[in-house]
């Protein structure tokens, strides 16, 4: 296992093998211990890769009740590790109970040091080539994500939506207030999809003019109308095979709601001036900052076209809703800045660090980088103020860094506060919050905290 040490964890009641077992052993870093607690205890300092579980063990060592706990225990604990249950000749019903409770192999005694061995160098084998498979997989996951930024309970529920839809060819609704990042999540769309290596193709429907709106999306033919001198292909044409991405879709005039909902229900358009339908394959993602609904009712959208593009709708929250984002967001910004204009600045002071978490952003993501951006160009001292950020007239929350003060309802809160200040320093924040790094680690894998 390259450069990772190869833990093994023995659990085992019975002194005499337990010394022959760590003597056979001792080319890995093992540890030994007698009874469910101690293993439940040596499973989270050490983490290791291989656990074997004797299914009699103390105080109920005559049946296997105890070593099925164990098994379940260190399976609900750590999913990944690989546990190999050790069971008498005639106990195959227990061992087979374990392997239905997520045990990767069982052996039954006597014990054959050599066969053992082998099971046990198997399955790390087969552990290390798992973990591999996992960074891979995080990695391509990590480029595909790229550009978003999600600590907060919210984003990170938007970003398991989007890993869901990502590899399906459903329409896709983005509702969010202007600079939430509406684009940068239909791009994670199109990453994430097999239509990855083929055009992702944006429009803005308010910056287009309306009476050219529509030849920029279906084209037009040569002399359909003055200055056409040539046949243009539209946009949605450009985009197939690929993703075309509809922005600012509530400005869309009402003329162009019938043809775009013709394309969306047919998937073939026709170019200004043309006759001929053209049959496009597109992926279709929309957005929109204003409440369709509304200007359903006013009569400004018609509700036919806003069921044919919301087949599946994800509502971005605001940066104000998303709990320790906004710290997360702003170091990521002044490395990015500090790169672009040269500058060596430190980090944030501790009252910047407040107005920050407090203030409520009503420009979202784009106000943030305005500010960082003019913070990182004028600030005089190393680490950033709330003079440089021109928050200085914020009221900031008092929030206590102490777990023993909240319950399981902000324990989240603060955990996600706590990384945020400590930029993702695991034992800073451990050491804030008043709890062990391996605590911490198992707070953040419930509430699904990711480092």
């Amino acid at each position: 296992m390259s450069g990772l040490k190869k833990t093994l964890l023995i659990v085992e009641d019975d002194p005499g093998l337990q010394k022959q077992l760590k003597w056979c052993f001792e080319q890995y870093e093992t540890i030994i211990c007698g009874d469910r607690n101690e293993a439940i205890k040596h499973l989270r300092r050490a983490e290791p890769q291989v656990v074997t579980v004797d299914l009699g063990l103390p105080p109920d060592p005559a049946n296997a009740s105890e070593g099925l706990k164990t098994v379940e225990e260190v399976l609900a604990l750590s999913p990944t590790t690989k546990v190999i249950v050790v069971t008498g000749n005639d106990d195959r019903e227990n061992a087979i109970k374990s392997i239905a409770l997520g045990a990767y192999d069982f052996y039954q005694k006597p014990i054959d040091t050599d066969v053992l061995g082998m099971i046990i160098e198997r399955a790390f084998h087969l552990h290390e080539l798992e973990t591999e498979n996992r960074i891979l997989a995080a990695r391509e996951e990590h480029e595909a994500l790229q550009g978003i930024i999600a600590c907060s309970q919210s984003m990170q529920k938007i970003v398991r939506s989007i890993e869901k839809i990502a590899p399906t060819d459903v329409t896709v609704l983005l509702l969010g207030e202007s600079g939430t990042g509406k684009e940068v999540l239909a791009r994670a769309l199109h990453n994430m999809s097999e239509r990855k290596d083929k055009p992702f193709v944006a429009v803005n429907c308010a910056a287009i003019p309306e009476n050219l709106l529509e030849s920029e999306l279906f084209g037009y033919e040569k002399g359909a109308f003055t200055g056409a001198v040539k046949q243009t292909k539209g946009k949605i044409e450009y985009a197939v095979g690929g993703t075309f991405f509809l922005d600012e879709v509530g400005d869309l005039p009402m003329a162009l709601q019938a043809k775009l909902l013709r394309f969306l229900q047919e998937r073939v358009i026709e170019r200004v001036g043309g006759r001929e339908e053209i049959p496009v394959d597109v992926r279709v993602i929309c957005a929109t900052h204003q409440d369709l609904p509304i200007l359903i009712e006013d009569g400004r959208f018609r509700e036919d076209l806003y069921y044919r593009i919301s087949e599946i709708t994800l509502k971005i929250p605001p940066l104000r809703e998303r709990e320790g984002d906004p710290i997360i967001l702003a170091r990521m910004l002044l490395q990015k800045y500090c790169e672009q204009h040269k500058r060596n600045l430190k980090g944030f002071t501790n009252d910047a660090l407040d107005a920050l978490a407090s203030y409520r952003w009503p420009g979202n993501i784009r106000e943030l980088e305005n500010r960082l951006k003019r913070a990182v160009v004028m600030a005089d001292g190393k680490l950033l103020t709330r003079e440089d950020l021109e928050l200085e007239d914020i009221e900031v929350e008092n929030f206590p860094f102490n777990l023993k003060e909240v319950r399981e309802k902000a324990e989240k809160e603060v955990i996600n506060r706590a990384i945020g200040y400590t930029n993702n320093n695991i034992s800073k924040a451990a050491d804030l919050l008043g709890v062990t790094r391996p605590t911490l680690y198992s707070l953040m894998h419930k509430y699904g905290i990711m480092e």
